[in-house]
């Protein structure tokens, strides 16, 4: 190592970790500017006055963020971080400290309440809102799928509801293996996608087709025992694959993320506006941030998303998905009356809204 006098009977090491990672860097920059300690307080009654000290709360959620900002896909491979010096100096380890066992980081993550991460996020927020990062006028949505920690391979058909059932066990009878959750469906609904399946499997071209071993996998009849609350979805373009859905607001200034939250796989983005839109208006409302403009895509179209918008007085910039038309050859509106008029000039006055089941 570098730096070191040489004496006749020993060897003096003089190194400092804060000497060796540079001020531009990003993990000496996140040190200086976040404030954690205030997760002490939050955990204070999570945590036991006897026994072995337990994982620091302040080190658990640096970790969770150098997984984030690393990539760092599963918590095993947190053994990246003793590798750089700059990821030990943000979360004050030194050199010859071990860092926590994964198995500890996965044991932390059960025992916190998802409120300790939401404070979290509102403590960072209000940082960059500090910071003139925040402009919170024009936000932007969208969503994308993330892959569940469980298998495709692995799920299970749902029995029908007063079906007897043997447990499901995964190494022997239910007196030496916990049995896993076991998800019923109506008989009805069961035999209607049986059918359907049935079909498919004699259309020409159809997945499955003339191949009777083949798995047509859906959330009707399928479920992961490891995971039950992940759904089946696929993605053009992408394999079908066990997913939740992540939805995101972003601050358009500089793109400071505002909200998240997490949803069924299956279900579809416009059903999600008005939580999206209650947690984001929540925050916005607490740093005295009035929200303007809502900006998203086809997904989160339909009548009654249009009509809450413009209840809270928010302009949405959300292209209509089906047939609609705003306008009409040989048709013209009078903005004063709010009327249109035809090609015999009569007035068309507005009467009523057709909405169909699901809002559009």
């Amino acid at each position: 190592m570098q730096g070191h006098k040489q004496f006749p009977d020993r060897v003096v090491l003089r190194f400092r970790l804060s000497e060796r990672v540079p001020k531009q860097n990003i993990y000496r920059r996140l040190a200086e500017l976040l404030d954690w300690d205030f997760l002490y307080q939050q955990t204070q009654a999570l945590y036991s006055h006897t026994g072995q000290p337990s994982l620091d709360p302040v080190v658990f959620f640096k970790l969770m963020l150098v997984s984030r900002l690393e990539n760092l896909v599963s918590d095993r491979r947190l053994e990246h971080c003793s590798l750089r010096l700059d990821i030990l100096y943000f979360l004050g380890y030194e050199v010859d400290e071990d860092l926590p066992w994964h198995s500890t980081s996965s044991r932390t993550r059960q025992l916190y309440p998802t409120a300790v991460s939401e404070d979290l996020f509102d403590h960072v927020f209000a940082q960059c809102v500090a910071a003139g990062l925040v402009a919170g006028d024009t936000q932007a949505i969208d969503s994308a799928p993330v892959k569940a920690n469980a298998s495709l391979e692995s799920v299970c058909e749902k029995q029908a509801v007063g079906a007897q059932v043997p447990y499901l066990a995964a190494a022997g009878p239910p007196s030496q293996t916990t049995a896993a959750p076991l998800i019923t469906a109506p008989a009805h609904h069961l035999r209607r996608e049986a059918a359907r399946q049935a079909k498919r499997r004699t259309e020409p071209g159809s997945v499955g087709a003339h191949h009777e071993k083949a798995r047509l996998l859906s959330n009707k009849t399928h479920y992961s025992p490891t995971d039950p609350e992940a759904r089946i979805s696929i993605k053009p373009g992408k394999a079908r694959a066990l997913n939740y859905l992540c939805s995101l607001a972003v601050d358009t200034a500089q793109g400071v993320i505002s909200h998240v939250q997490a949803d069924f796989a299956d279900s579809r983005d416009s059903l999600h506006l008005p939580g999206l839109l209650t947690g984001l208006q929540r925050r916005l409302r607490s740093q005295e941030l009035r929200l303007h403009d809502l900006l998203a895509d086809a997904g989160y179209a339909n009548g009654s998303n249009y009509a809450l918008l413009e209840a809270e007085q928010v302009t949405a910039w959300i292209p209509v998905f089906g047939q609609y038309k705003a306008d009409m050859e040989g048709f013209t509106y009078d903005a004063a009356q709010d009327v249109y008029h035809c090609r015999a000039d009569k007035t068309l006055p507005f009467r009523k809204y057709d909405t169909t089941a699901d809002g559009t």
